[in-house]
Formats: structure tokens, C-alpha cells, sequence
């Protein structure tokens, strides 16, 4: 596992783009749910930012187990965090991070008392970098079936966030 600025600039520079990712929690009954959410903080320093509700599932899972993950995917990229999670009040982020897509969930506005922030805290990363995306893998499995030999797959790399 690799903990240099450059290994935590490239999660950084693979993640800058998605939009969504699927977090993680375990639920009462020990179980990992993935649930879609967008992401409100496009800068990854660690840490990532959510809008949720306060009565939702997510936020009564991680108020008993902190515990959480988060996963982006494209054809190319593949990167997954493990940390933990929690929902924080915090009304000038919120306000800050609102815009029109949020609204469509939450139609009464950054005051309204049931919105709040989830705020994931990074400690670990693993990501798969594939440059060429899905023809370049096609090409490069055709070709370790050929030739018997494992083929490129592109980078991969655990990094400590710590």
C-alpha cells in the first residue's frame, strides 16, 4: 500500500469527474447496502460530501456503525474508498453545496429540517485505471488468451489516506 501525495493525487484525479458513486453501509442486520448518491464536492481531499435526508437509512446505519465505502465505475476507471461516514449539521456547507438537482430531491429548500449533509471521511483507496477503456481491455484479454500470458490491465494501486 502506497501513501505518497502523487498516489493521492491520482484517486483525486480519477474520481474529479463522476458525479455519482454508490456508498456503502451495513445495515442492522450486518449486511452491506449500496445506495446511489451524488457527490456535492468535486476537490477530493479525503474527504467527500453528500446531501441526504436525516431520516434516511443511511444516516440510522451509520449512526450505530460508522463504517462506510464509497465506489466509482466508467468503462475505464474503477476506484473504491473505505472509511467512515457520518451526518453532520452544517447550514453554510449545505447552502454552499445546494443547486437545482438537489432541489428535485428536496423541494423545500436547504431549510428544510429533514435535509442534511453525510460527510465520508477517506482512509483507504484502491483503484484500477485502464486508459483505452472497454476496446483496449477487449484487445488485451484476446490477447492473454492467445498467447497464454496475463495481459495488461492497466494500473492498480491500494493508497493509504490516513
Amino acid at each position: 500500500m502506497t501513501d505518497s501525495s502523487a498516489d493521492v493525487a491520482k484517486v483525486a484525479d480519477l474520481i474529479k469527474d463522476f458525479r455519482f458513486a454508490m456508498v456503502t453501509t451495513v445495515n442492522t442486520l450486518g449486511e452491506l447496502v449500496a445506495r446511489p448518491l451524488t457527490v456535492q464536492e468535486a476537490e477530493f481531499d479525503g474527504d467527500l460530501w453528500f446531501i441526504v435526508a436525516r431520516d434516511s437509512h443511511e444516516v440510522a446505519e451509520l449512526g450505530v456503525n460508522p463504517v462506510a465505502g464509497v465506489s466509482f465505475a466508467s468503462n475505464d476507471t474503477w476506484v473504491s474508498l473505505t472509511g467512515t461516514a457520518a451526518q453532520v449539521d452544517d447550514p453554510a456547507r449545505l447552502k454552499e453545496y445546494w443547486n437545482p438537482f438537489v432541489e428535485a430531491w428536496f423541494p423545500d429548500g436547504p431549510e428544510d429540517p429533514n435535509v442534511t449533509l453525510l460527510k465520508f471521511s477517506a482512509s483507504g483507496a484502491e483503484y484500477w485505471d485502464s486508459p483505452g477503456g472497454r476496446i483496449a481491455s477487449v484487445i488485451s484479454f484476446v490477447k492473454s488468451k492467445v498467447t497464454g500470458s496475463v495481459g495488461d490491465v492497466g494500473e492498480n494501486a491500494k493508497v493509504n489516506l490516513d
